[in-house]
C-alpha cells in the first residue's frame, strides 16, 4: 500500500514545480530584453540576477541529495547563489557589464533543468529515507520560486512602463462603497504555528505551534484605504514629527518621502502606479505602505498595528472556540474568496470578496496585500533551522523585521496557509503590503 501512494504525491510534486516554473517563465516575458541589466528598486540585484538565481538555487539544492549531477558552470552556480536583503544605506554598485549575456543565462537555464528533471523523476521514487529528503526539498524549490514570482513582481512594478510587455488582466470586481468600520473580536485563543509530528511541509520559522491567549479587542473590518491614508497625508501626517520614531523620522527626512511609494503627485491630484499603467488614485483600494507609515498612521488615528497573534485571532478564531484553516472556513483558497493566486495584478476594492470574511466578519483578511503586525519577526519556541539552508529565518532574527500576514494579488495559494510568516524591514515601500488597526 506504501508504494502505491508514494507515486501519486512525487508526481504531483513535480506537476507543482513544473507550473511553477512556467509562472516565472511567464513574469520574465514580460521583460523587454533591453530591461534585464536594470535595477527597478536601487536595493536589489538587477532584473539579470533572477532569471539566473532560481534555476541555481534549484541546482545548488538538489545537488546534495543528486550525486550524478555536474556543474555545467561553477563561476554561474556561485554567481546566481544568494539574493540581497535590502538594507538601509547599504546600495550593491555592480554594474551591467559584470554581469553575463542575457543568451549565457537563458541556456544555463535550460541544461540545468534538463540535467534535473533527468535526475529527479527516478530518484524520488527511491529509497524511502532519500524520498523524504527530496520532496521536501521539491516543496523548498516550488515555493522558493513562487516566492520570488511575487517579489519580482513589485521589482517589475517599478520598471518604467516601456520597459514591459503590457498584458491584459482581469477587470477588478466593483463592489458597492462601504464606510470604515470595526468589529469586536471576543477574547480567545489563537494557535500559531505547526506541529512537527504532522509532517506537513513549511519553513523553519514556521515550528513549533504552540496557543496565546489574546485579551478582547477592536480591529478594522477592511484595510485601510487610500481614502483614509489621504487624510492622513492632507492633514500633514509626513510633517509631524510625534507620529514617528526616531529612526523612521530620520528615513523621511532623508529620502524626502511624503507620500506612499506607488503614489504619484501630478499637481493636486494623486495618481496610483499600476503594474503596467496610472490610474487616478483608486480611493477604495488598500493602500501600500511600509511598515514605518502604516505606524504613523496607526498613532495619527490614536490606534494601533495588530500583534501577530491578534491578527491571527480576527482571521481563523470562531466563535464556539474553534478554530478554521482559512478565514472563511476549512474550503482549500479558491476564486471569488479574495484577491490572490495571480487573479489580478493589482489591488481590487476592500470589500470586493465578502465571501471571504472571517468568522468574526472581518474581510479581506487573505490576499490583496500582506498586512503589517507589529510583531518583531523572531522565532517560535523550538525553532531549529533548516539544516540545508540555516539562514532562512535566522540571519533575519535581528530586531529590525516585522511579521507580515495574509497575502497579496501576487500570492502562490500555498502561501495563504495559516501558518506562514512572512517578515519585512519597516522603511521598505515597495512591497505590496497595507495594514489595518486596532484598539484595546
Amino acid at each position: 500500500m506504501a508504494s502505491s501512494t508514494r507515486a501519486p504525491r512525487s508526481a504531483s510534486l513535480l506537476l507543482e514545480l513544473a507550473d511553477a516554473r512556467a509562472r516565472s517563465d511567464s513574469l520574465f516575458e514580460l521583460v523587454r530584453p533591453e530591461a534585464f541589466y536594470e535595477r527597478p528598486i536601487p536595493e536589489r540585484h538587477r532584473i539579470i540576477f533572477y532569471l539566473g538565481h532560481l534555476e541555481a538555487f534549484d541546482w545548488n539544492l538538489f545537488g546534495r541529495e543528486l550525486g550524478g549531477l555536474k556543474s555545467f558552470a561553477p563561476n554561474l552556480d556561485k554567481l546566481f547563489a544568494f539574493g540581497i536583503d535590502p538594507v538601509n544605506g547599504e546600495l550593491p554598485d555592480d554594474q551591467p557589464g559584470d554581469w553575463p549575456e542575457r543568451d549565457e543565462v537563458l541556456r544555463y537555464n535550460r541544461d540545468l533543468r534538463a540535467a534535473l528533471d533527468s535526475q529527479l523523476l527516478p530518484a524520488v521514487d527511491g529509497p524511502e529515507e532519500r524520498r523524504r529528503t527530496l520532496l521536501q526539498f521539491l516543496h523548498v524549490a516550488i515555493e522558493h520560486r513562487l516566492m520570488h514570482v511575487e517579489t519580482l513582481a513589485y521589482m517589475l512594478h517599478r520598471s518604467p512602463r516601456n520597459l514591459k510587455c503590457a498584458r491584459q488582466g482581469a477587470a477588478p470586481p466593483r463592489p458597492p462603497q462601504v464606510r470604515p468600520q470595526m468589529r469586536a473580536i471576543p477574547a480567545g485563543i489563537a494557535t500559531l504555528g505547526l506541529r512537527r509530528e504532522d509532517e506537513r511541509f513549511g519553513w523553519d520559522n514556521e515550528f513549533e505551534e504552540h496557543s496565546v491567549f489574546v485579551p478582547a479587542f477592536r480591529i478594522d473590518t477592511y484595510k485601510i484605504t487610500n481614502l483614509q491614508y489621504l487624510r492622513f497625508v492632507a492633514e500633514g501626517g509626513y510633517r509631524e514629527k510625534s507620529f514617528w520614531s526616531d529612526a523612521d523620522w530620520e528615513w523621511l527626512q532623508s529620502t524626502g518621502t511624503l507620500h506612499p511609494a506607488f503614489w504619484v503627485r501630478r499637481g493636486n491630484q494623486f495618481f496610483f502606479r499600476t503594474f503596467f499603467d496610472e490610474v487616478p488614485l483608486p480611493l477604495d483600494w488598500p493602500v501600500y505602505v511600509s511598515h514605518a507609515e502604516a505606524s504613523a498612521f496607526a498613532r495619527w488615528a490614536r490606534k494601533e498595528l495588530p500583534s501577530e497573534a491578534e491578527w491571527h485571532r480576527a482571521a481563523y478564531g470562531a466563535h464556539n472556540g474553534s478554530e478554521r484553516a482559512y478565514p472563511w472556513g476549512d474550503a482549500p483558497p479558491k476564486a471569488g474568496l479574495g484577491n490572490f493566486d495571480f487573479q489580478y495584478w493589482d489591488p481590487t476594492p476592500t470589500a470586493a470578496f465578502p465571501a471571504g470574511s472571517s468568522a468574526f466578519g472581518v474581510a479581506d483578511l487573505v490576499g490583496n496585500g500582506w498586512e503589517w503586525t507589529r510583531t518583531v519577526f523572531a522565532p517560535f519556541e523550538g525553532f531549529e533551522p533548516f539544516p540545508f539552508y540555516p539562514g532562512y529565518s535566522a540571519n533575519f532574527f535581528d530586531n529590525r523585521h516585522y511579521v507580515m500576514k495574509g497575502g497579496s494579488p501576487r500570492t502562490a495559494a500555498c502561501f495563504l496557509r495559516r501558518s506562514f510568516r512572512n517578515w519585512f524591514q519597516p522603511r521598505y515601500p515597495y512591497i505590496y503590503a497595507g495594514f489595518r488597526c486596532v484598539e484595546h
